[in-house]
């Protein structure tokens, strides 16, 4: 199914990503940006803890993406160490944007120019249904926490 002509081009790469992986999800466009977790979730009417924050870090040379919950902080100390990382740190607004091809606040788990290595909050499997960002800060979906494991290849680790 050919993504909807109202999404912006960045989220139709998501689109497709999201297609190829058979996530069925629609991508909604919000009236108004939902660039932090509680924006999107005052926006979508659920509870904090079940937006998957897309968080790109910069470590041992490589860009990281962490989907964390909204209702978390990512402790990248102590990630560093459960990963065997030597520093984990935020990366730059132009890290991020060509590690991802998106903008911060709408950075999607897919739908980037290469895959990335991603880390995925465990705690996200408490939701039966949880949204992430569809390429810009008006965009998000929904998907179950197995699907966002398998879309991104993840590796299921604590974050906070």
């Amino acid at each position: 199914m050919s993504a909807p002509a109202s999404l912006p081009a960045r989220s139709v790469l998501v689109h497709d990503a999201l297609r190829a992986a058979g996530i069925m999800g629609d991508i909604v466009v919000l009236p108004d940006a939902a660039s932090t977790a509680v924006l999107a979730a005052e926006a979508l009417g659920v509870e904090v803890g079940a937006i998957a924050n897309s968080l790109v870090f910069w470590s041992d040379g490589e860009p990281l993406l962490v989907m964390t919950s909204g209702a978390h902080r990512v402790d990248t100390t102590a990630l560093a160490e459960r990963l065997g990382r030597t520093k984990i740190q935020r990366a730059t607004p132009d890290q991020v944007r060509e590690a991802t091809g998106q903008a911060i606040g709408g950075v999607a788990p897919t739908g980037h120019p290469a895959p990335l290595v991603t880390i995925v909050d465990e705690e996200l499997a408490r939701y039966p249904e949880i949204w992430a960002a569809g390429g810009t800060p008006h965009t998000v979906f929904p998907m179950t926490y197995d699907e966002l494991v398998r879309l991104t290849g993840g590796t299921i680790a604590q974050v906070d």
